[in-house]
C-alpha cells in the first residue's frame, strides 16, 4: 500500500511510525511533515488545509489510504473532498467533526442525549454573556471559545473581574480568532482529568489506553495553558469502575447520539473526562488523536494500525480486538523558551543521534524543520521525549534521562510529569 499522512506534529510522527510498522505498507508520504517524519516518510510540500492539492496528489500517486491527523482539516471537511473523488480516507466527515469543531454543538448534544457534562450556557452576543456573568454566574467559572483554538481557548476565571476580562479576550478582541464568535460559559468541575481515545466505525467503538495530559506551561500546573507539556499512560485514576460507568453512560451513548443525528462518526473520538465526586463527566470531545496523547498510547498498541483504520472505514470494527502492551509510558515535551506566547524558531537541535537504536525510548518531533542540512526548531512544542517502563516510575526515569540527551538554545520543559500520579495525589 501507499499511505499519505496529513499533518506536521508529534501526533503525525507517531502515526507515521505505526504505519511504517505495517507489513501492508511499502510507501509513506506525509504532507507537510517535519524533520523527524522525514526520516521515515517522503515529505510533500502541501499544507494541511490545501484540500484540493492534497487530493490531486493522492490521485496522481495512486494513494491507497490517507490518514488525517490534524483537527483543522477534519473540521474543515477534507474527508468530504477526498470521498467525493473516490479516495479512501481515515477520519470523520465534516458533519461529524463538528463534535470538536463546535463546543456549543457538543454541549447541546450531551444535554439532548443525557450524557453527563458540566452545566453550561452558550452565547453569541458579548453583552448578553457579560450580563450573565454579572447576575447569574458562580465562581470559579470556565469560559470556552466554541471553535478550534489549538487547545488554548479555555479560560478558568476565579472571580467576576477575571471573567469579564476573559469574555473580552474571547468575544471582544477575538484572541482566538473566529473560534470566539460563540462562547460557552460552563460550571467549574474539580477532580482528576483523564483522556480516553477510541476508534469508531459509526456504530461500534474500541477503546485505547487511558492517558493524562499536563496542559500548563510550568511545574505544579502554573503558567499559561498550552497544547500539552507532557502526558502519561495509563492513568492510575481510570479504574475498572470508572471505565464501566463511561462505557455505559458516555462512550456508546455518544456514538449512538451522533448516528441518531445523521452524523455517523468514523475515526477517532477523544473523550476528555473529569472524574468528579458525582461521577465521570465529559469536559470535551476531540475528533482525532490527541497530541501528546498519541505519543504515549500508540507506541504500546500491538495491532497493525492499518487493519484498525480500514475496519473503521468499512464498518467492521466489531471484528477487531485492540491489544496494548502492559506497560506505562511517559512523554515530556521540550518546548521553545517563551511558549505559548512568543518564541524564536530556527534554533539548532543537538543530540538527536542518541535515540538511534534505542528500545522503548522515542523522540517524536512536534515542531522541527531542516535548514541548511541541520535540524532546527520550528514551533513552540519542539520534541516529545517518550519512554516505556514496567510502571510509571520506570517510564518517568527513562524519559527524563532521555531529555538530557538533546538540547537547543532557550529550551524548557516541565520537571514534574507523572510525579503526582506516582505519589497518588
Amino acid at each position: 500500500m501507499k499511505v499519505l499522512i496529513v499533518g506536521s506534529g508529534g501526533r503525525e510522527h507517531v502515526i507515521t511510525m505505526k504505519v511504517a510498522q505495517s507489513s501492508k505498507v511499502d510507501k509513506i508520504y506525509c504532507a507537510p511533515g517535519n524533520a523527524g517524519i522525514g526520516e521515515i516518510a517522503e515529505l510533500v510540500p502541501i499544507k494541511a488545509m490545501e484540500f484540493e492539492k492534497l487530493a490531486d496528489f493522492a490521485e496522481e500517486k495512486k494513494i491507497d489510504l490517507t490518514v488525517v491527523g490534524m483537527d483543522d482539516p477534519l473540521v474543515g471537511g477534507i474527508v468530504d473532498v477526498f470521498k467525493a473523488r473516490g479516495l479512501r480516507v481515515f477520519g470523520p466527515e465534516k458533519k461529524a467533526a463538528i463534535l470538536e469543531g463546535s463546543k456549543a454543538f457538543s454541549k447541546d448534544l450531551m444535554k439532548k442525549y443525557h450524557i453527563p457534562t458540566a452545566a453550561y450556557e452558550t452565547f453569541t452576543d458579548k453583552e448578553a454573556a457579560i450580563e450573565y456573568l454579572k447576575t447569574k454566574a458562580s465562581f470559579p467559572i470556565v469560559l470556552k471559545a466554541s471553535g478550534l483554538a489549538l487547545g488554548k481557548g479555555v479560560l478558568i476565571c476565579k472571580d467576576l473581574p477575571e471573567a469579564l476580562d476573559g469574555a473580552e479576550e474571547i468575544m471582544g478582541v477575538r484572541k482566538f480568532g473566529d473560534a470566539g464568535s460563540q462562547m460557552v460559559i460552563e460550571e467549574f468541575m474539580t477532580g482528576h482529568e483523564v483522556s480516553v481515545l477510541t476508534f469508531c466505525d459509526g456504530r461500534t467503538y474500541r477503546e485505547m489506553s487511558s492517558s493524562q495530559d499536563y496542559k500548563r506551561a510550568g511545574d505544579n500546573d502554573t503558567g499559561l495553558n498550552t497544547g500539552g507539556m507532557g502526558n502519561i499512560s495509563p492513568s492510575p485514576f481510570y479504574t475498572k469502575e470508572v471505565r464501566e460507568y463511561c462505557e455505559k453512560n458516555i462512550f456508546q451513548p455518544t456514538v449512538d447520539a451522533m448516528r441518531a443525528e445523521g452524523r455517523e462518526f468514523k475515526g477517532v473520538i477523544f473523550f476528555g473526562l473529569m472524574l468528579t465526586k458525582d461521577g465521570p463527566k465529559v469536559l470535551e470531545y476531540n475528533c482525532r488523536f490527541g497530541d501528546p496523547e498519541a505519543q504515549v498510547i500508540l507506541p504500546r498498541m500491538e495491532n497493525d494500525i492499518i487493519d484498525v483504520f480500514e475496519a473503521c472505514i468499512d464498518g467492521t470494527l466489531d471484528q477487531v480486538e485492540l491489544k496494548f502492551r502492559e506497560e506505562a509510558t511517559v512523554c515530556v515535551m521540550v518546548a521553545s523558551g517563551g511558549y505559548p506566547v512568543e518564541y524564536e524558531k530556527g534554533k539548532e537541535i543537538s543530540g538527536l543521534e542518541n535515540f538511534k537504536g534505542k528500545q522503548g525510548i522515542w523522540c517524536f518531533h512536534s515542531g522541527t524543520a531542516v535548514r541548511d542540512g541541520k535540524i532546527v526548531t520550528n514551533g513552540g512544542r519542539v520534541l516529545g521525549i517518550t519512554a516505556n517502563g514496567k510502571d510509571l516510575q520506570e517510564a518517568r526515569d527513562r524519559a527524563y534521562e532521555a531529555v538530557s540527551w538533546v538540547s537547543f538554545e532557550k529550551e524548557f520543559y516541565r520537571h514534574d510529569i507523572a510525579q503526582r500520579e506516582i505519589m497518588g495525589v
